[in-house]
């Protein structure tokens, strides 16, 4: 189900926190929802899964107006919602009735998430019980125990030991191939890119940045160049004193030598001279920013 936000407005009182956002999330794809906090996601999240309307703009699912009865949205939380003091299949499948989903039905669905999360031991234990990863994996069980068409997923990976965080990449991974539609919002831009093709950063209300990750990344200048070999420092010095009216600046850093050209137009000549001079490269990159970097430069000055 693909989803689309159109010129969405929200103010709570004098202070506006959602001017004119408009995006578009794809089935079969995340979406990326990034932003400090403050920047107005959590805002933009419950009015996507209609906890309250928009001053203005709209929210349409398919190209037409939602129809809240029928739309299945499954929602993890950054705070987590849940009750301490309950057994967890219990929990699980109050949440599931009142997204009208028979006891069956969500036993089913319940057991088949414990499986992949290797929850399947803590069916009727409390949830204060579980350690906070535990914790987290039922979490993520009720925002899917509906087999939800959208799935909203803010700060997933908080708090998760590698093995966990594993298990709920396979999760993602396989929403998204499933035809999910996923909005993933999260800092830890390294999840961010390994399962967004798209983002959308916010800051102070408005979208400042949106698109494709990869084309993003080469809108940036692509004249530096890193170059893995047995000795960069070496390497350095002789494309330096052999290419030395194209090259800026040549250094070695740590394994690698840093090549950066006065045109990127010149990446061959180098490459080629670099093969001719070292037979023992192991690679050569072109140097691209982090998402953590141009997060920081969208971000760093608060609108």
């Amino acid at each position: 189900m693909d989803l689309s936000v159109y010129e969405i407005t929200k103010s709570f009182g004098e202070k506006q926190v959602l001017n004119g956002i408009s995006l578009e999330a794809r089935a079969g794809e995340a979406l990326g929802l990034l932003g400090r906090n403050g920047a107005g996601k959590t805002t933009l999240m419950r009015i996507i899964m209609g906890i309250f309307p928009p001053d203005s703009g709209r929210v349409l699912a398919n190209g037409q107006p939602i129809n809240r009865r029928s739309l299945n949205i499954g929602y993890l939380p950054e705070e987590r919602g849940l009750y301490p003091k309950k057994k967890v299949t219990e929990q699980l499948l109050y949440f599931a009735a009142l997204h009208g989903l028979s006891k069956k039905t969500a036993l089913k669905n319940a057991d088949a998430l414990f499986e992949k999360l290797d929850a399947a031991a803590y069916k009727n234990a409390r949830l204060e019980t579980l350690s906070k990863g535990n914790q987290q994996k039922i979490q993520l069980i009720a925002a899917l125990i509906t087999d939800p068409d959208i799935v909203i997923l803010d700060e997933p990976f908080s708090g998760l030991d590698p093995v966990n965080a594993s298990l709920f990449k396979n999760i993602v991974k396989e929403l998204i191939q499933n035809g999910k539609t996923v909005f993933f919002s999260s800092h830890q831009m390294n999840y961010v890119e390994e399962f967004c093709d798209n983002i959308a950063i916010l800051n102070g209300g408005k979208i400042v940045l949106g698109g494709n990750i990869k084309k993003i990344k080469r809108s940036y200048p692509r004249n530096t160049l890193l170059i893995r070999c047995e000795n960069p420092e070496n390497l350095s010095l002789r494309l330096k004193d052999a290419l030395g009216g194209i090259i800026e600046s040549a250094d070695a850093q740590n394994d690698a030598a840093c090549i950066t050209l006065v045109s990127e137009k010149d990446k061959k000549r180098l490459i080629e001279t670099a093969l001719s001079f070292e037979s023992e490269i192991d690679e050569i990159k072109v140097m691209e920013p982090s998402l953590n970097e141009i997060f920081i430069s969208y971000t760093e000055e608060q609108i």
